[in-house]
């Protein structure tokens, strides 16, 4: 087989997911498991080999990164549920909205989809948008944007988020998770500046719609929760990794070290963060209410781990069918792509069929381990965990190119934010787009120093 041969044919198994997930409303799950099978056929994979490389490609979702997806979905679960987020979110306006509201609600947006899911922070967190814009006698649209702005940003880049840190482990960096987060924060931050211009450009021109309070006063949580108590689910999980990293660095005792780099461990660093939340439950008398919330964050972290679990099929396939030694052979122009390859695969499944969470953890499974020699990180040249971080932020960046009628996310902040559906492509997508460019930009210039 040629590889021009097996290009067409993947791009045919790639082209049929997304019209089953897009057109015919397959779930993403069923759909990337059943392009992964065609893909047996189609490339040739010996039909005695087929059940172990399904086994091997989705057992191995579930021995990396699913406890870690699980306990960040609990955190911001927890967070959401006692307030904590809300108070995050008036711990920085206190700092810096009366004077600077829009970047008030770009870092309040930032920091709260850490752990909480985008689409449920701009719930959450737009009242106190209103609220500023209203005491500052502005329009709300320049803040809404902003907020949505933040809130993507580190939905698509940062761990514990579940789309990052799903890439994370699918690219083999299961326990370099800091490594991610750094790089996370400085790509999200940096793709945030222009957004903040645009956002008061363009805020400006548009006209607000009447739109309701998006939480009524009877369901919102006690925002009077405290800030601290709230935050050290966030940072907890950070010092922890960073003393196992230091751990590995430095010398020092022999049971010290050991234990730095138990606590260091990504799975173990977020179930101690987990447990850091039941101060907040017993502070706000809602432990009795664990269960319940438990039970929720389960049902939500339950897809996005079947569907990363069915992503991991997606790459084992294309290890097993030998389609990464083809490329090896002739893959000089997309080598000449690099960085750039992954964030095209994230954007063309973003815009298809809506869901970052679906283009990232289907993307990063295409590309498999940066370790393994039969991967596609491989076949590029990623053989490092710098260049394994990198493209997850790729990654990351293409799939937040763009938001518009197919992403629930786009009407959550029209809808909720009081921007006029018309006005919607002109605003959210416009936004997101410039955010996207201007990241894998700067993702490329820093692939070209520092690969």
């Amino acid at each position: 087989m040629t590889v021009i041969t097996a290009l067409i044919l993947f791009a045919a198994a790639i082209i049929l997911m997304v019209v089953a997930i897009a057109r015919f409303k397959v779930h993403p799950f069923l759909a990337i498991l059943g392009a992964a099978i065609l893909l047996t056929a189609l490339l040739g994979v010996p039909l005695a080999d087929i059940p172990d490389v399904i086994g091997k490609g989705f057992g191995g979702v579930f021995s990396g990164i699913a406890l870690v997806i699980i306990f960040g979905t609990l955190i911001g679960s927890v967070l959401e549920h006692t307030g904590g987020a809300v108070a995050l979110a008036r711990a920085v306006e206190r700092v810096v909205g009366k004077r600077h509201p829009r970047l008030a609600m770009m870092l309040i947006g930032w920091i709260v989809s850490i752990p909480v899911f985008c689409d449920s922070g701009f719930v959450l967190v737009s009242p106190i948008g209103k609220s500023l814009a209203r005491r500052s006698g502005t329009s709300p649209v320049p803040l809404m944007l902003a907020l949505a702005a933040g809130l993507f940003a580190s939905h698509v880049f940062i761990p514990p988020t579940p789309g990052p840190v799903a890439a994370a482990g699918m690219v083999g960096l299961e326990n370099n998770l800091l490594l991610v987060i750094g790089l996370g924060a400085v790509i999200s931050l940096l793709s945030l500046i222009p957004a903040y211009f645009f956002t008061g450009r363009i805020g400006q021109r548009v006209e607000a719609a009447e739109v309701t309070d998006a939480v009524p006063d009877t369901d919102r949580p006690n925002s009077q929760c405290s800030a601290a108590m709230a935050f050290l689910p966030i940072v907890l999980p950070i010092v922890l990794m960073a003393l196992g990293s230091v751990a590995a660095l430095v010398k020092m005792p022999e049971g010290i070290a050991a234990v730095f780099t138990f606590l260091g461990k990504p799975v173990i660093a977020m179930m101690v963060a987990m447990l850091s939340c039941l101060p907040l439950l017993v502070r706000q008398k809602m432990l009795g209410r664990f269960y319940d919330i438990t039970q929720a964050s389960l049902k939500t972290a339950g897809p996005i781990i079947f569907i990363t679990a069915a992503g991991g099929v997606l790459g084992a396939v294309v290890v097993a069918s030998g389609f990464v030694d083809l490329i090896k052979e002739s893959g000089d122009a997309l080598k000449a792509l690099g960085v750039v390859f992954p964030f095209l695969i994230a954007a063309i499944l973003k815009s298809a069929q809506g869901s970052s969470t679906v283009a990232i953890t289907t993307t990063a499974s295409m590309m498999g381990m940066f370790s393994d020699s039969g991967s596609m990180m491989s076949a590029l040249g990623f053989t490092s965990p710098l260049a394994a971080a990198l493209v997850v932020m790729a990654i990351g960046a293409g799939a937040m190119t763009v938001s518009h009628a197919n992403d629930s996310y786009f009407w959550v902040v029209t809808g909720f934010g009081g921007i006029k559906p018309r006005d919607g492509y002109r605003t959210m997508t416009l936004m997101t787009l410039i955010m996207g460019v201007t990241a894998i930009v700067l993702i490329a210039l820093a692939a070209a120093i520092l690969l």
